[in-house]
């Protein structure tokens, strides 16, 4: 059966369409053949298209006459654009014609549609290449499949299709340039340039120091000084105090490379939609976006994915290799129909790091019973911590709760019910702001930049 298969892709050869019109010319020579010259007419001209096509298709190289690599980035965010080429040069001492057809992943989707062009190398070898762009669709490492050529004779009559899976060693080498065997499609950090050149700004406004010294704050010893009135007393060093027979008190520093958490929430209602990607896809981008960040700006990042179980869990880390493994934690993470367990989440946290950190939660709170809950567990976290709810508006909701001035009955009670829901959520955030918690009410499409400008703030106020 194998032989059977080999031999088949070795014949992988299609007549085209001029091929069709030179049967359809040469069809009427067989009405000649009620005279006996007619039939050496009509088998004469049936020879000769034969031949030709049998030409056509000799002249049609292998796929060991062609090397070829495909070029793209080995990651691609989520709605964002990627450009690829797929690079062919020729051993074959003939012209050749050919047309790409690459099969991608379902993960995958050209914006533009498939344009298969066609290209001719030369005589002699050279080069041809195919251009593509893609955008990715849906996270997850993906194989991007093989690239097919279809290789077309001088004569126009036959075509020949080569295909060139995936994975190749020597025969897809070109240039020092491999055929691209697979893709990660991640969650996106479009702009990201742009944010870190908000931090970079923020940063040149500081005092050029990294350590500010204040009194009575921090984790990091600086020194002692002689107490004043209005110090905390519970900074006396009573054994620096006896030696000098006067009361010394302890000096902190508040160091700026501080602990950042990120919580995002997986659950139901992180799957609707907002715009062209669910709001759980915009805050896996928000959440890459605020890492990176972070980690420019010297601060330790974890990460945790929840819904009602831990699906995801990066401990805080510094350096390009923490976002990676934040980065690669996200990759398979999906939102679920499942109700958030902001309990187990808080607990786990407690649990894994008990270091004061800034705790960003990316969640809704639109549901009554879900807000309690969380109202309960971010107002308890900030005696160690500090929370931030990253509160996912539904504009959607929004946009119901305010009816034009002409509707139906139906809408009017559609108005009146999303209303009720968008009070009980602002209630919510009003409750958790009075107990201590920063709160960010933002719409999930509008959320990366208010995220990172929230975070700026904290961090200059050095309130983390």
């Amino acid at each position: 059966m194998s032989v059977l298969t080999g031999v088949r892709q070795r014949l992988r050869y299609h007549p085209t369409r001029r091929l069709a019109y030179l049967v359809v010319l040469l069809a009427p020579l067989w009405l000649l053949s009620a005279f006996e010259w007619g039939v050496l007419v009509a088998v004469a001209a049936l020879g000769m298209g034969l031949i030709a096509v049998i030409a056509d298709a000799l002249a049609l190289p292998a796929a060991m006459d062609l090397r070829v690599a495909r070029e793209l980035s080995p990651t691609v965010g989520v709605g964002d654009t990627a450009e690829g080429e797929v690079r062919v040069v020729s051993a074959w001492d003939a012209p050749v014609r050919l047309r790409m057809y690459d099969q991608l992943p379902v993960s995958l989707e050209q914006p533009a549609g498939r344009a298969h062009d066609e290209r001719v190398i030369p005589r002699g070898g050279g080069e041809a290449v195919f251009p593509f762009t893609v955008r990715g669709r849906v996270r997850g490492r993906w194989p991007l499949g093989p690239v097919v050529l279809r290789a077309v004779g001088p004569l126009g009559l036959v075509e020949r299709s080569l295909s060139f899976p995936y994975g190749l060693a020597d025969e897809a080498v070109l240039a020092g340039r491999a055929l691209a065997d697979t893709v990660i499609v991640a969650p996106s950090i479009a702009g990201i340039g742009r944010f870190r050149l908000l931090a970079l700004q923020q940063r040149l406004r500081d005092p050029g120091s990294r350590n500010i010294r204040r009194r009575g704050e921090g984790m990091s010893f600086a020194g002692l000084r002689e107490y004043a009135i209005g110090d905390d007393p519970r900074r006396i060093d009573w054994k620096a105090s006896a030696r000098r027979d006067k009361l010394i008190a302890r000096e902190f520093t508040v160091e700026q490379g501080q602990t950042v958490m990120i919580a995002v929430d997986a659950g139901r209602l992180m799957t609707q939609l907002a715009g062209d990607r669910s709001r759980f896809e915009h805050a896996l981008s928000a959440a890459l976006i605020l890492a990176d960040v972070a980690l420019s700006n010297g601060d330790r990042v974890g990460c945790m994915v929840f819904d009602d179980d831990i699906r995801a869990y990066v401990p805080p880390g510094k350096g390009r290799a923490t976002l990676q493994r934040i980065r690669d934690a996200l990759v398979p993470a999906v939102a679920t129909m499942a109700e958030p367990d902001y309990a187990l989440a808080f607990r786990t946290l407690a649990s894994r790091h008990r270091k004061r950190s800034l705790v960003v939660v990316f969640t809704d709170a639109i549901d009554v019973r879900a807000s309690q809950s969380l109202i309960a567990y971010t107002s308890r976290s900030t005696a160690r911590h500090l929370p931030l709810v990253v509160a996912l508006r539904n504009d959607e909701l929004v946009g119901v709760a305010v009816p034009g001035p002409r509707v139906s009955t139906a809408a009017v009670y559609e108005s009146a019910a999303a209303e009720e829901l968008l009070s009980a959520r602002d209630d919510a955030l009003q409750r958790m702001r009075r107990a201590g918690v920063s709160v960010l009410d933002v719409s999930p499409t509008k959320m990366t930049a208010s995220v990172i400008n929230r975070y700026l703030e904290l961090k200059g106020r050095a309130v983390i």
